[in-house]
């Protein structure tokens, strides 16, 4: 007993003995941790110091060369520009030059009274035979289409008049020949007439139209309809019309005469509700500045605003500054104000409190100031043409009185002569004399009339991204209108839409404009010297286009509509029209952002992104980063990678980079990395410009092809980045 209680009793001392030895181990390890931490810490805050140090030392050297840096790009730049414009003024000579000496007959539309005098003989012109007619209407069309060429250089505005007057009045006139020759034809009807059906019916095709004629000769009460196979075209109609004197037409034009009408109606629209936002915009913005103590001077904010305006205006309307001598002329003055507040900051930073857009080509300046809708007008039905785009010409679709036909009377053939010209037959109208089916007997019917139908095949030359929509021309309103037609139906594979009408319109099928924003991705590779590669993924089509010199080349796989543009070297401008007429649109304009879900950059950071994007674009590849829409608006992030040689570029070589208006800087994440980090590459410094960033890594031979780059390349190459805002609209 006593030696189990002394077993108990050692037993008890042991446990204290381990507790105690347990409780020196716990506090020796606290100690030890307390000392890791402690070190740890000490070496965080000396290794933040390092960095911070570091950091501070770049931030002063990148001070010190910022104005070195930005006027040596600002010099570089406008050396670009004036070569690029001296070289535009002299194709514009020799181009009105080559016109002038070109006497071939045709009239210079340049030239008033040339012109005037075509248009008067042509329309004293008795001629009303198809064929001779159809050449005279080639002839006009040309001088439509070089009209259009001059009105897009911008003329002064009493010029621009003058011109749209003439272009107005050769459309016109156009029109009214198609109706002359219409005429003529459906006089010698009966002449004509098909020994099968009893009725005419007859094609006539040419490079710019397709006219399709139906006379209706027998007045079969069992008549539906007709398909004219050779063309793909044909309609239905109800019985009234098949009972009564007329003809049908179908004349497909393959050029737009109406849509412009409508355009111009809405832009006059949309001009004051654009001038009313950025007053207002400019109103808030100076109460901003104001209540924040950033305005001294009343007279001095006036100034500095109309000064500002002015470069604004003048960058995106006439080129003539790059974006970077608009960033540093705001900076210089923002400065000044700011001088004592910015003293010791270090981060990066916007300067730009700018709520206008720069463009870089005629067509694809843009704007991030809210505007107001395009439509003010309350009927739902009427097309906005900003979100949609009419494609493959217009369909005139019309019904008329048939004219009288020729009698033949003891060998006499007489025909009665009627100065009305081409009658309109009215329809739907409130009473029909019908036939009746019983008796034969004529009965008026005031019923509802049915509506008429029509087929048409999608022309060969544009294509559909997604079904199209049928719109019908209102000629009071002057625009295109989605009601009266119904019960569309589309084929895809045979290419060929149908649809009923209330009444004869001329119509058009409409795309969606936007069909292919946002898009996914894009990438700008370098192929060699002058010579790059675009391409665009969207979430229909992936589009490439290749630029050598100042030329471009699209390629997209496997569409055969496409072939009269695919695959052809062309001016950036006329590509951009080439591709918008046949219904592949992947440019902006300055109403884009209204219609597509973006995300907004500052207009003049973005621009001189392309700028010095395309002063290397021999050299470096581009390409899309999904952390530029995850960082604000006054920063960038995009992903580059020296590229010398012509195939893809390695996933591995890619770099991230972000910029902003006062500092670029390379970064040490990269594009997989899971959380957003602004930290610096080892190994990089910051710079004032992009194009001094890439320079510090770039290899001899990648600056031998940056410094051997052509301007008119370089200019193509931004136009084309301007045009799609790719760092927006991805």
């Amino acid at each position: 007993m006593s030696a189990k209680k002394k077993g108990s009793r050692l037993s008890v001392a042991e446990k204290e003995r381990l507790q105690k030895e347990e409780e020196e181990r716990r506090l020796k390890e606290e100690e030890e941790a307390r000392l890791i931490a402690e070190k740890e810490e000490q070496e965080r805050l000396e290794r933040e110091q390092r960095e911070e140090e570091e950091r501070e030392r770049l931030e002063l050297k990148d001070r010190e060369r910022r104005e070195n840096e930005l006027n040596e790009l600002r010099f570089m730049l406008e050396e670009n520009l004036s070569a690029v414009n001296t070289w535009e003024a002299t194709s514009r000579e020799k181009a009105k030059w080559d016109r002038y000496m070109l006497c071939d007959g045709s009239p210079n539309p340049a030239v008033q009274p040339e012109i005037n005098a075509f248009i008067s003989l042509w329309k004293e012109d008795p001629e009303v035979q198809i064929q001779p007619l159809l050449q005279q209407c080639a002839l006009a069309l040309q001088l439509t289409d070089e009209l259009e060429l001059l009105l897009s250089e911008e003329p002064e505005p009493s010029l621009a008049q003058v011109y749209q007057d003439t272009l107005l009045s050769l459309q016109s006139l156009i029109h009214a020949k198609h109706q002359q020759a219409t005429e003529e034809i459906l006089k010698r009807a009966k002449a004509c007439s098909d020994i099968e059906t009893g009725n005419m019916q007859t094609v006539v095709q040419d490079e710019n139209i397709t006219l399709c004629l139906w006379a209706n000769l027998n007045k079969n009460p069992r008549f539906k309809g007709y398909h004219f196979k050779e063309v793909g075209l044909g309609f239905e109609m109800p019985k009234q019309l098949a009972m009564s004197d007329i003809a049908v037409r179908i004349l497909h034009t393959h050029y737009d005469h109406l849509s412009h009408l409508s355009r111009r109606a809405q832009d006059q629209r949309r001009k004051p509700a654009r001038e009313e936002a950025d007053a207002e915009s400019l109103l808030s913005e100076t109460a901003e500045l104001l209540e924040a103590g950033e305005v001294t001077v009343e007279g001095e904010e006036k100034e500095s605003a109309q000064q500002m305006e002015d470069e604004l205006q003048s960058l995106k309307s006439e080129g003539k500054k790059s974006a970077v001598s608009v960033l540093s002329a705001k900076e210089e003055r923002k400065n000044s104000a700011l001088s004592e507040r910015q003293e010791g900051e270090g981060q990066i930073e916007t300067i730009i409190v700018a709520s206008t857009s720069v463009g870089g080509t005629d067509e694809a300046d843009s704007a991030p100031a809210v505007v107001e809708p395009v439509i003010d007008s309350p009927e739902v039905h009427v097309v906005d043409l900003q979100q949609y785009t009419p494609l493959g010409g217009v369909f005139y679709f019309d019904v008329f009185r048939l004219p009288p036909q020729s009698q033949t009377v003891n060998g006499w053939e007489m025909r009665e002569l009627l100065d009305t010209g081409l009658q309109v037959f009215p329809y739907p109208s409130e009473h029909f004399n019908v036939p009746s089916s019983a008796s034969g007997k004529v009965e008026e019917s005031s019923t509802h009339s049915p509506p008429v139908g029509v087929t048409v095949v999608l022309p060969d030359s544009v294509i559909f991204l997604e079904e199209p929509q049928v719109a019908r021309w209102d000629p009071v309103g002057q625009h295109w209108r989605t009601d009266s037609i119904m019960e569309t139906s589309y084929n895809a594979e045979a290419r060929t839409i149908s649809c009923k009408m209330e009444s004869f319109y001329a119509f058009t099928l409409l795309q969606e404009t936007y069909a292919n924003m946002p898009f996914q991705s894009w990438e700008l590779r370098p192929l060699g010297q002058d010579c790059v590669l675009f391409t665009i993924t969207t979430a229909l089509t992936e589009v490439s286009i290749t630029v050598k010199g100042d030329h471009c080349m699209l390629k997209m796989d496997q569409v055969h509509e496409l072939s009269h543009i695919l695959d052809k070297w062309m001016s950036l401008s006329n590509l951009q029209t080439a591709m918008r007429r046949s219904g592949v649109n992947i440019f902006v304009n300055e109403y884009s952002d209204k219609y597509v879900l973006v995300n907004a950059k500052d207009p003049l950071i973005e621009h001189a992104a392309y700028e010095q994007m395309a002063l290397v674009s021999s050299a470096f590849a581009f390409s899309w980063s999904q952390w530029n829409a995850r960082c604000e608006q006054e920063h960038l992030v995009l992903q580059v990678c020296e590229q010398l040689e012509a195939g893809p570029v390695p996933e591995r070589a890619w770099s991230l980079y972000l910029l902003g208006a006062q500092r670029n800087q390379r970064l040490k994440m990269t594009e997989m990395n899971e959380e957003f980090s602004s930290e610096l590459a080892n190994g990089t410094e910051f710079h004032s410009t992009f194009l001094h960033l890439l320079r510090d890594s770039m290899s001899p031979e990648g600056r031998a092809r940056v410094s051997h780059s052509h301007h008119l390349f370089l200019h193509t190459v931004q136009r084309l980045l301007c045009a799609t805002r790719v760092l927006t609209f991805s």
